[in-house]
């Protein structure tokens, strides 16, 4: 197994504080938003082998059957086909989707064959891959997931008084519910900016007032006047209106498929992905956002959040999902257990987020000298190849991301 090295990437939204302490640094000051432990080329983990640090991703490029295993490679190819992340949210991040694996293809030839920058600011597709992805609180975790049922999103928005709103709450309680859904939102969308920026002004102070009364919808609505105080006069204030408002406590989860509008709003936690950088946004955010594309890919079906608790396999708490290309566990180690030993078929990244994770490969000594493993601390990570044994001890929390075997 191999001790990573990752990059924090700063961008704006990052808490300035929860990774510093998760780490164990000091804060600098400035925001750190995400950690990336993989092999995606924008910012690889990198290992040292003796010969001096290197990235992962060439280090898989150079063998990847050795490193990721046959197995892994004949069902993905031969990269890693996911990406971790430990994602510290100090403000909202931008609601947004991500494409299937048939758009995605079909979205990033077409900017290929149209001669798009891959770094162009209107580009849409970065690559020809789907990103459904998976949170785990580790922290009270904020979020917007999935649409309400339309006429729950017409009492929230009835609720706030606003008269400019009335046009949209008819929608929402006569129109079947996909058609309602998709008619709102490609309204606040496409409507003029000077009009739409005062209805959400509105909104917005109302929503701040309706939030101290202890109301059912107050949660929301606090949640709802902290993105226009971040987004003054963005329409993804009302498209965020339309969504299901969640609060995940820790160790609780939010599975996100493709089509699902979804935005986190403030915590830390663990992030799994397939490795890519497809991303369409709705709103909450300075960047380009692409009306038309974004309604081919949005899925307009109403539901709950659907937040996801982890299920017990023989001592391994596993977050069930319907994708192969990742699968993300959390280990509980207590002191005096015995050592648990991980299965060893597929490549495997290995996160500690609480206490000291003791890791022992097969053949090492149980106590001291050179061969006593790895002693993994809060944000401490490693890559174990397809086919290493190892075991895990200690008294801590350690999260295992790998594929479906």
């Amino acid at each position: 197994m191999d001790r990573l090295a990752n990059t924090v990437r700063p961008y704006a939204w990052g808490s300035t504080t929860a990774l510093p302490e998760l780490l164990g640094t000091t804060p600098t000051g400035e925001p750190q938003a995400e950690m990336w432990l993989g092999a995606h080329p924008g910012a690889p983990s990198r290992i040292d082998r003796g010969a001096g640090p290197v990235s992962l991703a060439e280090v898989i490029d150079a063998a990847p059957e050795a490193e990721l295993g046959a197995d892994t490679v004949r069902a993905f190819g031969p990269r890693l086909p996911f990406l971790l992340k430990l994602l510290a949210a100090g403000s909202p991040l931008s609601l947004q989707v991500h494409p299937d694996r048939t758009q995605a293809a079909e979205g990033f030839a077409d900017e290929e064959r149209r001669g798009i920058p891959i770094d162009a600011g209107h580009r849409n597709y970065k690559d020809a891959n789907h990103k459904p992805e998976l949170i785990v609180a580790l922290t009270p975790f904020d979020g917007l997931c999935g649409f309400r049922h339309p006429a729950q999103a017409a009492d929230l928005l009835e609720g706030l008084g606003v008269d400019d709103l009335k046009p949209y709450v008819d929608i929402l309680r006569a129109s079947p519910e996909e058609d309602a859904l998709r008619e709102v939102l490609t309204a606040v969308l496409s409507a003029e900016h000077h009009a739409i920026a005062g209805t959400v002004e509105r909104a917005s102070v109302a929503a701040d007032k309706l939030a101290a009364t202890g109301g059912p919808h107050a949660d929301a609505y606090a949640a709802y006047a902290v993105l226009a105080h971040h987004y003054p006069g963005d329409p993804g204030v009302l498209a965020a209106m339309l969504l299901n408002h969640v609060r995940l406590q820790p160790g609780e989860a939010l599975f996100l498929g493709a089509g699902i509008p979804h935005a986190y709003l403030g915590g830390l936690g663990v992030e799994l992905m397939a490795n890519s950088d497809n991303v369409l946004r709705c709103g909450l955010t300075p960047k380009h956002v692409d009306v038309p594309e974004l309604l081919r890919v949005v899925r307009f079906e109403a539901g709950d959040a659907g937040v996801l608790r982890p299920e017990d396999v023989n001592g391994e708490e596993v977050y069930e999902t319907p994708i192969d290309e990742f699968r993300l566990s959390r280990f509980a180690a207590a002191p005096g257990a015995a050592p648990h030993a991980l299965p060893s078929r597929t490549p495997q990244i290995l996160l500690c987020t609480a206490g000291t994770v003791q890791l022992r490969g097969a053949g090492e000594e149980a106590e001291g000298g050179a061969g006593a493993g790895l002693a993994l601390a809060p944000g401490e990570s490693v890559f174990v190849p397809a086919g290493e044994r190892i075991t895990l001890s200690g008294d801590g929390t350690l999260f295992r991301a790998t594929v479906v075997a």
